[in-house]
């Protein structure tokens, strides 16, 4: 299938994610005319924005989910749209279900917590392991065209070499790293051995609405809007200096889609993200900014297993599959504040 030209994922005014069934350039932005897509992990924080998105290019979804991390709530504007399997992929025979009459595979369900791993090693490696193994092996059942694959720039590790290149030598420093590296491993094989369309993304530090604070796992940035609009001072694991490459969720989202159809690209791996970083001290202050606060940062101990620094080259990426990000930290956070005081109007002050 030939390219449908650049696929966004733009946003409303409250942060959430449109994708309208045709681009301005005139071509199509569907997947393919009558595509069953099934998308494990659809009802959490990335699933059910891509689920959203495909849904309104017209595909036929099927959402996989176990509901231990993701909410119902997040597939409510499609939930009459789309067929939710209650299941996990640890499952082989649930993921054989889920997979008949499967034309794309968006493999998004994962335990995606460093901290996490480190405290429930056995549990990582059985979600991200042998559930992508379930995965791949289900889909060369069913004659799966391609699976797009959420793989985790945590497989560059301890190496301190910036930005960080799809070639550049994996040096995971933590149980989940370990984990979605050996995913791609099996992906690539896959590729190689049984023929399966596959392609890796790794994601760099995925942020935007939806994104839950409430577990001890959760990703900083929510953590830090729950803190600040509530008053209260954000906590920084280590001096703050530490740096990522925060990537808004829409352009997740035109990612998968664009690896979902781009030609030429089965067994590769690309990096997704802003190609842009960002201190933890720097997240503090944009924050601040929008809420109009001036809340200094409390410090605590550096956590095990956590990278110093993350910055990625998205050349490849922009080459193959004509990825463009589209959305900076700031303009992401002015999205997340406004899905937040939706969520919380009586604590979140005014954001601008």
């Amino acid at each position: 299938m030939g390219r449908a030209g650049r696929v966004n994922a733009p946003v409303t005014s409250t942060g959430e994610l449109t994708c309208p069934a045709r681009q301005k350039n005139g071509f199509s932005s569907r997947v393919n005319n009558m595509s069953v897509c099934l998308v494990t992990g659809g009802a959490g924080f990335i699933g059910s924005h891509l689920v959203e998105a495909l849904v309104e290019r017209g595909e036929t979804v099927r959402v996989l989910d176990n509901f231990s991390t993701g909410d119902r709530a997040n597939l409510e504007r499609v939930r009459d749209r789309v067929r939710i399997l209650d299941g996990d992929i640890t499952d082989l025979e649930m993921v054989r279900t889920a997979m008949k009459g499967v034309d794309l595979v968006f493999h998004q369900a994962a335990l995606a917590s460093v901290p996490r791993s480190i405290a429930n090693p056995l549990a990582t490696h059985h979600a991200c392991v042998t559930g992508t193994l379930h995965v791949l092996w289900a889909a060369r059942e069913a004659g799966v065209r391609r699976v797009v694959y959420a793989a985790s720039s945590s497989a560059y590790g301890g190496s301190r070499k910036l930005p960080k290149q799809e070639d550049d030598p994996t040096l995971p420093l933590s149980p989940y790293a370990v984990a979605k590296l050996a995913g791609e491993h099996y992906c690539a094989a896959f590729a190689e051995v049984y023929g399966l369309e596959t392609v890796r993304l790794r994601y760099f530090n995925v942020f935007g609405p939806r994104q839950s604070p409430s577990s001890p796992y959760a990703a900083v940035i929510p953590k830090f809007i729950e803190a600040m609009t509530s008053g209260r001072r954000p906590l920084i694991h280590g001096d703050g200096n530490q740096s990522r490459d925060f990537t808004f969720v829409a352009d997740v989202v035109q990612a998968n889609l664009l690896a979902s159809q781009a030609p030429g690209v089965h067994g590769k791996v690309y990096n997704i993200a802003c190609g842009r970083r960002t201190s933890l001290l720097e997240l503090v202050q944009h924050l601040n900014t929008l809420l109009g606060t001036d809340l200094q940062p409390e410090h605590a101990e550096a956590r095990p297993g956590d990278v110093r620094h993350s910055l990625a080259s998205i050349e490849e990426a922009r080459n193959d599959l004509e990825y463009e990000p589209t959305t900076d930290i700031v303009t992401g956070l002015r999205h997340c504040l406004k899905w937040w005081r939706q969520q919380h109007p009586v604590t979140a002050p005014v954001a601008v």
